[in-house]
């Protein structure tokens, strides 16, 4: 398997949320460099999870089902890719959002 090249280097990556701990991102997002799309918090089944799930939300049901194309990555991680997520980072499981197209806002997911 190919090494994945990401969009943003590790060496640019800021601390935007300290101590964030584990959250699941697609390949979309961190390889493609596309924003996040939807995102969902389950509740975490081991403590350095935050049960953060990010989707750019093109994603099809076959991509997302080869985890290839997922990654483990700190919560901190994906916010330097997408910063508009922090505003929802402390809402606690459940819940989901999704962005209103063309804005760096979210509406939640009943």
């Amino acid at each position: 398997m190919a090494e994945k090249k990401f969009a943003i280097s590790k060496e640019s990556i800021v601390e935007l949320v300290p101590h964030s701990g584990g959250c699941l991102a697609t390949d979309r997002i961190m390889v493609d460099g596309r924003e996040v799309g939807y995102m969902y918090r389950e509740a975490a089944a081991r403590p350095e999870d935050t049960g953060w799930r990010f989707f750019s939300g093109d994603e099809s049901q076959a991509y997302v089902d080869d985890p290839s194309h997922i990654g483990i990555y700190a919560v901190n991680t994906v916010a330097n890719y997408d910063p508009s997520i922090l505003q929802h980072l402390d809402t606690p499981a459940p819940c989901a959002f999704e962005r209103i197209q063309g804005t760096n806002r979210y509406r939640k997911v009943e």
